[in-house]
Order: C-alpha cells, then sequence, then structure tokens
C-alpha cells in the first residue's frame, strides 16, 4: 500500500493528538485526589467550531484565564481568553461567562469543506497564518458533592485576518468537559 506525504502527515498528527489526549486523562485521574468544589485549575476537552485541549485558571474568585490548543478542519490554533464568572441566582453551581481575547491560526492545507461550524476554511492554502479577535459567552455547570467535573457550553465568535487576505468570522459554539484540578 502507498500512502502520499500528505496521508502520512494526517496519520502522524492523529497519533500525536490520541497520544496526548491518553496522557492527560492518566495524569488527571493520578492527580484527583487532590479536588475541591470550588476551583482555582482546571483542565479538559472543548468539542465543536474548535476542538483542542483547554485550560481554565483562576486568577480572582469571578475572573478566568482560558487557553485552548485546537484544531479544526486545516489547521490548529492557539487562543487565549479573558472571562468574568458570575452565579446563576437560585441555580446551584451553574455560572454564565463572558469576556473576550485573540488567537492564531496556522492553516496546512487546502481543506475540502465548505463549512466547518461556520468557519469557511476551504478558501485557505498552504502556509496560511490567521490571527483574529475573540469574544465568548457561556454556561458553565460544576458537579455538586465535590466531584470533579465541569461541564460548559458557549458561543466563542471571532474576526480572523489571514496572510492570504481573507477576512473571516465564525460563530465557533462548543461543548466542554473539564477536570478540576484544585
Amino acid at each position: 500500500m502507498v500512502y502520499s506525504y500528505k496521508k502520512m502527515n494526517v496519520m502522524k498528527t492523529r497519533s500525536f493528538f490520541l497520544c496526548a489526549l491518553r496522557g492527560l486523562i492518566i495524569t488527571l485521574f493520578l492527580l484527583s485526589y487532590q479536588l475541591h468544589a470550588q476551583y482555582n485549575t482546571a483542565i479538559g476537552l472543548r468539542v465543536g467550531g474548535t476542538t483542542g485541549i483547554d485550560g481554565k485558571f483562576f486568577t480572582q474568585r469571578t475572573k478566568a484565564i482560558e487557553g485552548i490548543i485546537g484544531w479544526f478542519g486545516n489547521g490548529v490554533s492557539l487562543t487565549g481568553l479573558v472571562e468574568r464568572y458570575s452565579p446563576v441566582y437560585n441555580a446551584s453551581g451553574l455560572y454564565v461567562y463572558y469576556g473576550g481575547g485573540g488567537h492564531l491560526a496556522l492553516y496546512n492545507d487546502k481543506n475540502r469543506y465548505s463549512g466547518y461550524f461556520g468557519r469557511e476554511v476551504n478558501n485557505y492554502r498552504n502556509n496560511d497564518i490567521g490571527i483574529g479577535i475573540n469574544g465568548i459567552v457561556g454556561f458553565e455547570y460544576r458537579m455538586p458533592g465535590g466531584i470533579p467535573i465541569s461541564f460548559s457550553i458557549d458561543l466563542k465568535p471571532f474576526i480572523e485576518l489571514s496572510t492570504g487576505g481573507y477576512i473571516n468570522f465564525a460563530p465557533d459554539p462548543s461543548f466542554g468537559v473539564k477536570f478540576i484540578i484544585r
């Protein structure tokens, strides 16, 4: 069987992400004995327009910094966000959050998709770089009884300018699961 260079590259990338995911899960379970109901740090997965590994650190009780290493259609991205949290009235463990930040996207090949959760990825060619501004709004639910898991659903809309001269907008919806570290 003959594989093209592109197929081998995709296989290597998938293998890397699967190994990283396995390592992340093992590490989180080993650290789970340190978990608390109110947390300062969490790490998890984000699935949606930009799928990836997500980390969150609270700098104050209502302010957090979030970082996302993500992948989509034909590229990868690094995103940094500053968020503000507020509890939802009379709903224990439920929070609303909002904020903003920016991202850097690296495109590695022409993609065949016409859209990917609003991201028009088919017009990017090899080696384009995109830089953009992001907003975020969503809900997070922290499991009761000291269970070290939180779930989130959000929209992370962005506007991006690429080196290929394209301007792109996407709503970038997602669902997230985070393991609370401390």
